[in-house]
């Protein structure tokens, strides 16, 4: 028996078995997380801009007003 048969019938069918499982839930995951993450940052970017930019539209807003 040569070594490529042998490999074929007995140590690929272990290594699939062993190493080849699903990881659906881990991708799940990851895209759960890469979700909350996007999430936090866009909290935190209408937190910080959110004052600076209800100010500006507060003064074009006036501004507009009064002509």
């Amino acid at each position: 028996m040569d070594l490529v048969a042998y490999w074929q019938q007995h140590c690929a069918p272990f290594i699939r078995a062993r190493f080849g499982r699903s990881e659906r839930g881990a991708s799940l995951v990851e895209y759960a997380l890469l979700v909350a993450l996007i999430a936090v940052v866009c909290l935190v970017a209408i937190a910080f801009l959110g004052k600076s930019a209800s100010q500006r539209f507060s003064t074009v807003g006036s501004a507009v007003g009064n002509t």
